[in-house]
């Protein structure tokens, strides 16, 4: 499967941002499907992800209460609804899928990833 994020951009705090992530070429009910975000100097962190039928989803506590993963397996898409955004959620964010069984927090685990989408956001 290929991914394509976007719905990136710059934005400041407080705002919110909807990130897409568009796949092709699969099944995309197959996947369960993860967002991560990288930020300079920081190590990749996890952020959220979605089980197959958005029976179950599952947050890193930094994002937990602002931030909402979703799915829509006739559009193929996945979304990540950012709200009350601050400076510390600036970094590059991409999805990825799996068709693994249960959902991880680690980037290893993910089969495919797809490019990233930049979201800055300013104080």
């Amino acid at each position: 499967v290929q991914l394509q994020a976007s719905g990136g951009g710059l934005v400041q705090a407080g705002d919110s941002l909807i990130l897409s992530c568009a796949a092709s070429g699969g099944t995309f009910s197959s996947y369960i499907m993860g967002w991560f975000r990288l930020a300079p100097g920081k190590e990749r962190e996890f952020v959220a992800a979605i089980t197959r039928t958005s029976t179950t989803t599952y947050y890193a506590d930094t994002v937990k209460g602002r931030f909402t993963i979703s799915r829509d397996n006739a559009k193929k898409t996945a979304y990540l609804t950012m709200n009350s955004l601050k400076p510390e959620d600036t970094a590059v964010y991409y999805c990825a899928a799996d068709v693994a069984n249960k959902i991880s927090v680690y980037d290893g685990a993910y089969t495919y990833r797809s490019q990233g989408t930049q979201v800055t956001v300013s104080s």
